[in-house]
């Protein structure tokens, strides 16, 4: 049987777009713990930690505080809108021609929310740091990295394993299935 042209396209994604992603994601994360190590959040003061004493508007101004922020905005981006993110567009773009296509595809459902994972953990690292809880900032962005790292290198997602956890006990993806 031949295929027609006018046959729906394949639904899923590259794998590797979402590996991709993850190793820039990885790179921007470190420079964001190294920031956070050697910026405000770790930082001693004379009466305890220099976050404690800080006024919001300089918790605002750290730049690890700025770098997670945009990351955040970044994840968030992958969740509300997954076609146009950044690191999808320059995959499909610039990568993809480069690269045979994919053996499988896969859903996109389990990477779009490890995106949103990604958004929880960096977002729960920024409200603390804001409320001047030491050691929040780099916590949250030192959690994030090691996630985003083990997907670049290895290919393990854990927020994907955490999606598909959640689907077969019930809570999130396909439906229950009706009593017989």
């Amino acid at each position: 049987m031949s295929e027609r042209a006018d046959a729906p396209a394949p639904r899923g994604i590259d794998p590797r777009g979402p590996r991709f992603a993850a190793g820039i994601t990885s790179a921007l994360l470190l420079v964001a713990v190294f920031l956070s190590l050697t910026g405000l959040s770790a930082a001693p003061g004379s009466a305890g930690w220099a976050i404690s004493q800080a006024t919001v508007a300089q918790r605002i101004l750290d730049p690890a505080f700025l770098l997670l922020l945009v990351i955040a905005l970044l994840f968030l981006w992958g969740v509300l809108s997954p076609r146009t993110a950044p690191w999808g567009v320059l995959y499909r773009k610039v990568v993809t021609p480069r690269l045979a296509p994919p053996k499988e595809l896969e859903d996109p459902r389990p990477p779009r929310f490890a995106q949103g994972v990604g958004l929880l953990v960096v977002g729960i690292g920024l409200i603390l740091h804001l409320f001047g809880v030491p050691w929040a900032l780099t916590i949250a962005a030192a959690m994030a990295f090691v996630a985003a790292f083990l997907n670049a290198a290895f290919g393990v997602c854990l927020g994907c394993m955490l999606y598909l956890v959640l689907q077969r006990i019930g809570l999130i993806g396909r439906a229950r299935p009706a009593a017989a």
